[in-house]
């Protein structure tokens, strides 16, 4: 969808023109609005909610009717992130919407029929968190927080985990890799609204290493293919279903653990106690 909608913008709409400013200004407009449909906490129904994003504030703000004068969730831009996940919530123009809640990581998906207005949903994301990270760091190139704005998975998909002792019985989880925030989270379900919990992963000069496992001195389940991650405080094991899906998640860890730790890096992994 944002490729379709880039080439209606250029050679439709011509918003790169200049002869069509108020597409630009829509995107920097100290108020956004637009009327999404937004998946259930607990539940797998659609609805429509009322989304608006701020630039005074830095705020995401939804209303679950068109007159409410209190949002029923007030997001700040601080850890927000968006990204398209078509396939998973099984719509050509889903997207989903991150961000910490309580020290979790929690979700929300929404869509919208028209291509056009959840692509300027989502422009209108990036401008008020590119506004924010420009008050966050004056100081800073525009080059340098591009890459900060928003930020794809490096890796997703279903792998068994068993716990802390690993004498627990594995269990199947849906996991989802960032490189940007180098952590690891787990959810039952890949459209559950928060996350079971969150490892952290940092670099081999720091104590993190992943390994093959064979799978046949530990109590797996129904899959074989394990993968052995070791961090400072604890050894996790997981195990993939094919050994493709195996190469593909030790490639993915390796990445994160090849790149060296930044200071924000050492602040997120003393924090972060939660991986279970």
């Amino acid at each position: 969808v944002l490729k379709e909608q880039w080439i209606c913008a250029k050679y439709e709409r011509r918003e790169f023109t200049g002869e069509q400013n108020e597409f630009l200004q829509t995107y920097t407009l100290d108020l956004f609005a637009s009327t999404l449909w937004k998946k259930g906490k607990d539940k797998k129904q659609y609805l429509r909610r009322i989304f608006q994003l701020s630039q005074k504030d830095f705020t995401l703000r939804y209303f679950t009717k068109e007159d409410s004068k209190v949002a029923k969730t007030v997001i700040s831009m601080k850890d927000l992130n968006a990204y398209f996940q078509p396939e998973k919530i099984g719509h050509a123009h889903g997207l989903q919407i991150s961000y910490l809640e309580d020290e979790r990581t929690r979700n929300l998906f929404v869509y919208h029929e028209n291509g056009q207005v959840i692509v300027a949903f989502f422009n209108a994301i990036r401008a008020t968190r590119f506004a924010y990270l420009l008050k966050k760091h004056p100081t800073l190139q525009h080059s340098d927080l591009i890459h900060q704005i928003t930020k794809h998975s490096l890796k997703e998909g279903y792998m068994e985990k068993t716990g802390p002792t690993q004498r627990e019985p594995f269990k199947k989880r849906w996991f989802t890799l960032c490189s940007v925030t180098r952590k690891l989270l787990y959810f039952k379900s890949p459209l559950d609204a928060t996350d079971l919990g969150a490892v952290f992963i940092g670099s081999q000069d720091h104590g993190y290493t992943v390994s093959e496992s064979s799978g046949r001195c530990t109590r797996s389940g129904r899959w074989h293919c394990g993968i052995t991650l070791e961090t400072p405080s604890r050894q996790f094991v997981f195990m993939c279903e094919q050994e493709q899906e195996r190469r593909e998640w030790l490639e993915a860890f390796g990445k994160v653990i090849s790149q060296p730790m930044t200071p924000e890096d050492y602040a997120n992994e003393a924090t972060l106690r939660r991986g279970k």
